[in-house]
């Protein structure tokens, strides 16, 4: 009989952004693939989509409607697996199949990124670190995508039937590539960017945690060391009017280029000359390790993910100043043999740990062990 599985998330995109491969692994294997989450775009390689009024704040009312709904859908499919999501899709995919576990259904849920960490602020751990710990019990398998909340799970003793690790979603190094010199600055050219322009990437949306302000402060600093930066931020959100005032405050306004949300990734990093980030926060960062994967060295403020992809003096460095990010900048303009090597090593790093291919491999051989648990256990209830 076909297994059947059904995703859950907070919204559909996520689905779309990180999963589509996975599932269309799921499909050639014979699966059928639901998904439940906010939002009504339609997924390819998905046999049937159910939308949920889910909110992200965890309190808010509309989530007691989307549990109610999950739930019933959870009692009328005969699931072999649930693959949950996100803080909140993946608490209300829990309550919701937690009665069902009993006749064999799975639960896993990948934690892409602990709200609760080092760091953090405390409402965050007020908040979501009962929640998660909770939700814990009505988990068979507690996915991590990061070493310090996979050790966190454990040393906070979550009672998750079981807890792993995978590298992050995967990076796909056929998009995201390096390219010759000659390739970049044709890709300048078709974007109006001027050849000889030292070009630093952040791609995140504009929010207090993502923090484009710092980069702004770090550029500030190099006005007069490095005339020819070019800070290139995509990306949209509530704290993009804020960070254009301080541009225009601390006379950078010229050395920035504000692209807004695009959808390019791959050729805007293949145009760039290093990647810069400034969050305060992250999982497991896929903007730093496509970055990667086009051989471009990081700068990057230390924060959880960051300091799981960015090694000092491999593929990059940490700083957590204003001065500190300011003077890596200026010894990788000044270097381009450093800039490559750098690079290199960090394309490398990838495509060890983080493609694609090496995470859809390591999905794979978790599926294959839950699918074997369920066959041993059907086999048992036969005998």
């Amino acid at each position: 009989m076909k297994k059947k599985i059904l995703f859950c998330a907070t919204v559909d995109y996520h689905i779309r952004l990180f999963h589509l491969p996975f599932i269309q692994w799921l499909k050639s294997q014979g699966w059928e693939v639901h998904v439940a989450a906010a939002g009504n775009s339609k997924l390819p390689y998905v046999d049937q989509q159910y939308h949920l009024p889910i909110h992200r704040f965890p309190l808010r009312k509309e989530n007691i409607l989307a549990y109610q709904l999950l739930e019933s859908i959870i009692e009328s499919n005969s699931y072999d697996i649930v693959d949950c999501h996100t803080p909140v899709g993946g608490m209300i995919a829990r309550l919701a199949a937690k009665n069902r576990r009993k006749d064999g259904l799975k639960v896993m849920y990948t934690a892409h990124g602990f709200h609760f960490c080092k760091g953090a602020p405390y409402i965050n751990w007020l908040m979501y670190y009962p929640i998660e710990k909770l939700m814990a019990n009505y988990t068979d398998l507690l996915i991590t995508i990061n070493q310090e909340d996979y050790q966190l799970a454990r040393q906070k003793k979550f009672k998750a039937a079981d807890i792993t690790h995978i590298h992050g979603v995967g990076v796909d190094t056929d998009q995201f590539f390096l390219v010759s010199k000659e390739q970049k600055n044709n890709l300048r050219e078709k974007h109006r960017f001027p050849e000889d322009a030292f070009l630093l990437f952040y791609a995140a949306e504009f929010n207090r945690n993502k923090n484009q302000a710092f980069l702004i402060k770090v550029l500030a600093l190099l006005k007069e060391t490095l005339p020819n930066a070019i800070l290139v931020l995509a990306g949209d959100g509530k704290e993009l009017s804020h960070c254009r005032q301080i541009a225009y405050k601390m006379d950078v306004n010229h050395m920035v280029r504000f692209l807004g949300y695009q959808n390019n990734m791959n050729v805007l990093l293949q145009m760039s000359d290093i990647v810069v980030a400034s969050s305060k926060r992250e999982g497991l960062p896929v903007n730093i390790m496509e970055a990667m994967s086009c051989g471009l060295p990081i700068v990057a403020f230390p924060n959880r993910g960051h300091r799981e992809l960015v090694l000092d003096g491999v593929n990059g460095w940490l700083e957590c100043t204003e001065k500190g990010m300011a003077e890596r900048i200026v010894q990788l303009a000044e270097n381009p043999p450093l800039r490559f090597n750098l690079g290199k090593n960090g394309r490398k790093i990838i495509i060890e740990k983080y493609s694609q291919n090496q995470v859809l491999a390591e999905k794979r051989r978790v599926y294959q062990s839950i699918v074997n648990e369920m066959e041993e256990r059907m086999e048992w209830t036969a005998h």
